[in-house]
């Protein structure tokens, strides 16, 4: 998957990949030590062995924070060109082996502790505690698949997905085929809130939270080329974009669907601007739970939350979302004429963050 967006990135773009100096790859749960598979897709993409790769976790944002990485680089003077991307193949390395055991040390202290609690178990509490009805968050998730299957029948997503040829294997004939993957297969037509209240609770009894209303295990990669503006001109790239500002923040391991709500006033701080400036908002639909509750709190209205859907809908693979986050915003700010928006997420073990971008 990194292979085929970076990739992508040089053919749609047009860039020498000798000049592109580092790649940033976010990701969640690397296989063979992260930064050894990513290196190796940067060559097979046709990077020279010039360009530099790392590969950073932090958790949920480890997308985001490594497109800003680079743009610091640049900002620094460490690099004139780089990319920023994020993967995750959460269907062959989620599951419980994802967390490790707890040395004494870290499990006699609190709040350490909780960092290891799983994410649905805190986010049942969350939502309990927060007064978020499962009629609420039932609504929320029919809303983003409803918006997602009317922009995946408009083709509102055709310009950011590059279709990639992969092996697959036949679960009922065991047969391997070739496929070309080029749609989200998560996006499920005909939900209602109706339907989704037939669904089993996932972490309690009585609970609010299940399958249906927080986000799927995906796979997913995405990429974004960055350069100052005078470079971009220098070189003919086509500019669709700009990065203004980033914040991250540290809340409560236990409350960690409450990040974006502490990291957005943060971010528009840093960028000088309001709430009310902000045209759209792409806010991690980890879970409804928190989702909701984090634009009740920031009093964002609705219609400029996630206007394509989101990760409810069609999928949060762990360092994907965060680099995707930023290509699905742009393609819809300048599809709609609006300016500036802002991405953010809550992060597992208490962190959120949050970006403002502006479109050209």
């Amino acid at each position: 998957m990194l292979a085929g967006v970076f990739k992508a990135v040089i053919d749609r773009s047009s860039i020498d990949p000798k000049l592109v100096e580092d790649i940033s790859v976010g990701t969640v749960l690397a296989p063979g030590g992260g930064a050894t598979e990513f290196r190796a897709a940067a060559l097979v993409a046709g990077f020279s062995e010039s360009t530099a790769v790392k590969g950073l976790n932090r958790q949920c944002s480890s997308g985001l924070q490594a497109v800003v990485d680079i743009a610091n680089a640049i900002k620094s003077g460490m690099i004139e060109v780089g990319i920023g991307a994020g993967v995750e193949s959460m269907t062959s390395q989620y599951g419980p082996g994802a967390v490790t055991e707890f040395s004494e040390l870290l499990e006699s202290h609190p709040e350490s502790a909780n960092c290891k609690v799983p994410m649905g178990v805190l986010s049942e509490q969350m939502a309990k505690d927060r007064k978020i009805t499962r009629a609420v968050q039932d609504a929320f998730a029919a809303s983003s698949y409803q918006k997602a299957v009317k922009a995946q029948k408009a083709g509102l997503f055709n310009e950011e997905i590059v279709p990639l040829e992969v092996k697959w294997t036949d679960p009922k004939t065991n047969e391997e085929k070739t496929v070309t993957v080029k749609a989200d297969d998560g996006i499920r037509d005909g939900i209602t809130a109706e339907s989704l209240g037939k669904i089993r609770p996932a972490f309690a009894k009585d609970g609010s939270i299940h399958a249906g209303n927080a986000s799927q295990i995906s796979d997913g990669a995405a990429a974004v080329l960055l350069m100052k503006r005078s470079t971009a001109e220098r070189l003919g790239q086509k500019i669709i974009g700009k990065y203004v500002a980033a914040s991250v923040v540290g809340v409560k391991p236990l409350l960690m669907g409450i990040g974006p709500w502490k990291a957005i006033p943060v971010a528009l701080e840093k960028a000088g601007i309001t709430k009310e400036d902000v045209d759209i908002y792409e806010i991690n639909e980890a879970f409804a739970s928190q989702c909701v509750w984090c634009i009740n709190e920031l009093g964002l209205p609705l219609e400029k939350i996630n206007p394509k859907g989101g990760a409810i809908a069609f999928g949060h693979p762990l360092g994907c979302t965060g680099s995707r986050q930023v290509s699905t915003l742009l393609t819809e700010l300048k599809r709609t004429n609006k300016k500036i928006g802002v991405t953010s997420m809550c992060v597992g073990t208490g962190m959120g963050m949050a970006a403002v971008w502006v479109a050209e």
